[in-house]
């Protein structure tokens, strides 16, 4: 996720370590914070892959920063995740809405609606965050009212986002005027 958000950024413009750092903790926010210790070293490997290239630029103060951008190697990476997003970018809301953020990197529409696709099969299986004898809890069954208020919350966000997938599957998949 940490090396997705990076190359996703840096697919959009240039920047140096601070700013990278500002937007990725904008887009997964204070649940899933990025620490220095985590992206100095992905960027790192990055630019020894050959997936981002880096120059040195005036700071605003007195020292300069590293600019980081993305070379071809790394917009052809980029583009291979948003294809092939592992299991957990599916099934993980918050590493979705990562591959979200840039999915629209992804030239063919096509390819785009079966990552969607992929997400919606996901939200369509039967699932609780409780289960008894094996089959998930719904929030009708449960006496507790915390619990409920949790299934309930999950069922109504859960309709919406099937709803908003599948409008934008069929609007990915809508033969487009030549």
């Amino acid at each position: 996720m940490l090396e997705l958000s990076i190359l996703g950024f840096l697919a959009e413009e240039p920047l140096h370590g601070y700013e990278l750092k500002e937007r990725i903790t904008a887009l997964t926010g204070h649940v899933r914070p990025v620490s220095d210790g985590a992206l100095y070293p992905a960027i790192t490997r990055l630019v020894t892959a050959g997936k981002l290239d880096q120059r040195t630029a005036d700071g605003t103060g007195a020292a300069p920063r590293r600019v980081l951008s993305l070379t071809d190697k790394g917009r052809a990476d980029l583009l291979e995740r948003l294809r092939r997003p592992k299991d957990t970018e599916i099934t993980d809301h918050v590493r979705f809405n990562t591959v979200l953020a840039f999915l629209r990197h992804l030239p063919d529409r096509r390819e785009q609606a079966a990552v969607l696709c992929r997400r919606l099969d996901f939200l369509e299986t039967p699932a609780s965050f409780f289960y008894a004898e094996g089959r998930p809890v719904r929030a009708e069954e449960t006496a507790d009212l915390f619990r409920q208020g949790m299934l309930r919350v999950a069922r109504a966000t859960g309709e919406a986002e099937r709803a908003w997938l599948r409008e934008a599957i069929e609007e990915l998949n809508a033969v487009q005027p030549s």
